[in-house]
């Protein structure tokens, strides 16, 4: 079936809509109504040619007393799904009463099997009835959808009894599964504001998959791989990466199939990836969908993957996920918490207001070990999850952890405005735990932020593209691992920094003779004792040295942790005080991995000279790790030349001239 045909049907049952739900729908809404309905023709139109082989087996099933008949019925039915109701969906359009249509419409719906009744469920779409019922448009919908003029039946439609002109041509599974995500994509660009929630533009899916697939296209064996995808919303990167694996399999003349796995936390999007798999007769495949929170209830725990392909939620809070996994400081998941190998636990759990890192990490505990491709991971973030969080944060630490165990292959910056709901900066991370020899202990950045095709008609924030040809330059510089204004090779080290806290000692001179407060000793006898015994400290004690005076009282430390702010003041010319730090000279600072001689060093060049004193407090020092696009692809704007802004300024003020005189003249 081609494009046309294809073109045709959805224009057609995008035009159900505005035929029938336009004065009872709002325009967002119309979605609830027009998808389900979608998915239930298609399986009804499966299901017409076996309906009485169902109903044979179902009376045969009823008569023996067996209650777990949906197996025997989906077998009867030859498909992973089934309808043991009496009515197909054209039996239906006879009823002239509204509650007669009603209860069978409902019967109907009920005579699912409970894969199909899930999915209803997640649609909420037993909630749309009474409001098409009241508005006497149900009728008119259903007739829509078995009119004649579309065919969503795998049989064609003839014009003739012959059955030789055809009329409409059958729908396989995949014309099928590429209607209904077309009319995704329609449904989300209407309602742009949350598309980019669960949608992923097909561009930056097709770049992502192209990115994963294509330097291991060589090494696919004719095998079974897996795909998954954490957070799939209507699981449009997993068929597009489905779709990828295939077409490289095929020109190399390999025979694989391919597993699906994902799991969606939103209802909605979840019926509509569950649907997508079933209408294109991945009845398995869409048992592999997972309902729930994939950080704290993960579906797929215990399994590993060879690809993941994922654009997780980010600048969202998992502030419930985290009090569902005991709260934060007590989070255990070994997938957020690693050991370095002195022993040393690693937590990566970042702050509870952006939780995308956690599925990198997520996707990062599931990679296989002991294949010969291991796994692929391709994900988009925003800027966040490469640069947020100090040393020694979750933050750093989850970069730390991937980056030590040389998984990031390569990170590369995209457009600006390609999403539909959000304009910012995204970055896309290609991670592999089974590197090429090329590429080990190395990271390469693309800064693809310039590379884009602008599109004729905005679609929300979206204002660009990645073409064909975009995209196999982009690919083309990361399988050779070009050098160039817009990518570089670094070593792993070059994104590691020590944070090190430089203290320099306390130096306090003392002032015996100054007032003491009589308040901070409980009983007056007390602050006599101690005036006295300040008075009496032998002379000669020096009083730009608190070590030397405070030994000379012979008083307690307590006593002299109490007087010592009221009888002493900061002197950088007095002496220190040993294992003391003054907290208001004390400083931070950064120190690369790659600076030379490391941290003794730097001390020495950068700090010792200008503070003698100074002294790091090792206890503080931490590690870190960033990457920051701007600091290697900045490129300063050049300013003019001073030359050329005068003489701007000098035909500006000519031409003002002229124009003053010209409306001078007119006066006159």
């Amino acid at each position: 079936m081609d494009n046309q045909v294809h073109n045709q049907i959805v224009s057609f049952i995008w035009g159900i809509a505005d035929d029938c739900l336009r004065d009872v729908y709002v325009r967002g809404k119309y979605r609830d109504v027009i998808l389900p309905m979608t998915v239930i023709r298609r399986l009804d139109a499966l299901l017409e040619d076996s309906k009485e082989a169902v109903l044979d087996m179902k009376k045969k099933l009823d008569v023996a007393g067996i209650d777990n008949q949906w197996p025997a019925l989906c077998n009867a039915a030859g498909q992973a799904f089934c309808n043991a109701s009496p009515f197909r969906l054209r039996d239906l359009t006879s009823r002239a009463k509204k509650q007669t249509l009603k209860s069978d419409f409902e019967a109907y719906l009920d005579g699912f099997s409970p894969n199909v009744q899930e999915i209803l469920e997640k649609f909420k779409f037993r909630n749309q009835i009474d409001t098409m019922i009241e508005a006497d448009i149900l009728g008119a919908v259903i007739e829509k959808f078995i009119s004649p003029d579309i065919n969503l039946s795998p049989n064609p439609v003839y014009k003739d009894d012959a059955k030789t002109i055809v009329k409409h041509p059958g729908l396989d599974n995949h014309g099928m599964g590429t209607i209904f995500e077309e009319l995704i994509r329609r449904f989300n660009e209407e309602n742009n504001e949350e598309a980019g929630e669960h949608w992923t533009p097909r561009d930056v899916v097709e770049l992502m998959a192209d990115l994963v697939f294509i330097p291991v296209a060589d090494q696919i064996k004719d095998a079974t791989y897996s795909c998954y995808d954490g957070a799939c919303g209507t699981g449009g990167m997993l068929t597009v990466a489905q779709e990828r694996l295939l077409t490289l399999a095929q020109r190399r003349g390999k025979n694989v199939s391919i597993h699906l796995f994902g799991q969606e936390i939103n209802p909605e999007t979840y019926a509509i990836a569950k649907a997508d798999l079933l209408l294109k007769g991945d009845g398995d495949q869409a048992e592999h969908i997972s309902y729930g929170s994939t950080l704290s209830l993960d579906g797929n725990a215990t399994r590993q993957f060879d690809f993941m392909l994922s654009n997780p939620p980010y600048g969202k809070s998992w502030k419930t996920d985290a009090e569902k996994m005991g709260g934060k400081k007590d989070i255990l998941d070994s997938r957020f918490n690693a050991y370095l190998e002195g022993g040393e636990q690693l937590s990566m759990i970042p702050r509870t207001s952006d939780g995308q890192l956690l599925f990198l990490l997520n996707n990062v505990a599931k990679m296989k070990k002991d294949t010969p491709l291991g796994s692929r991971i391709a994900e988009v973030h925003n800027g966040s999850s490469i640069f947020t969080g100090d040393a020694g944060s979750g933050e750093s630490n989850a970069r730390r952890y991937m980056i030590e165990n040389d998984l990031v292959e390569a990170i590369i910056a995209i457009p600006n405005n390609m999403f539909y709901n959000t304009g910012i900066g995204t970055f896309i991370w290609i991670l592999s735990n089974k590197k090429e020899e090329r590429r080990k202990g190395k990271v390469q950045l693309i800064d693809a932020t310039a590379m884009k095709s602008p599109l004729r008609k905005n679609m929300g924030n979206k204002n660009c593209e990645f073409t064909p040809e975009i995209r196999k330059e982009i690919v083309r510089i990361f399988l050779e691992m070009e050098e160039s204004e817009v990518s570089m090779i670094f070593d792993n080290e070059e994104f590691a920094y020590w944070s090190i806290t430089v203290e320099r000692p306390l130096r306090l001179r003392v002032y015996p003779d100054r007032e003491i407060p009589a308040n901070i000793f409980k009983k007056a006898d007390e602050l006599a004792a101690v005036k006295k015994t300040l008075a009496s400290v032998p002379a000669g004690t020096p009083t730009d040295d608190w070590t030397a005076f405070a030994k000379a009282t012979k008083l307690k430390a307590g006593v002299l942790k109490k007087i010592r702010p009221f009888i002493t003041e900061k002197d950088p010319t007095a002496q220190p005080i040993n294992g003391e730090p003054d907290v208001d000279l004390r400083d931070t600072e950064i120190v690369p991995f790659t600076y030379e001689g490391g941290i003794e060093a730097f001390m020495q060049h950068e700090v010792l000279t200008y503070a003698p004193d100074a002294y790091v407090d090792e206890k503080k020092t931490s590690i870190g790790y960033e990457v920051s696009f701007t600091k290697y692809f900045y490129k300063p704007v050049v300013l003019r030349e001073m030359s050329d802004i005068l003489a701007t300024l000098t035909a500006l003020e000519k031409e003002a001239d002229g124009v003053l005189a010209e409306i001078m003249g007119g006066i006159q």
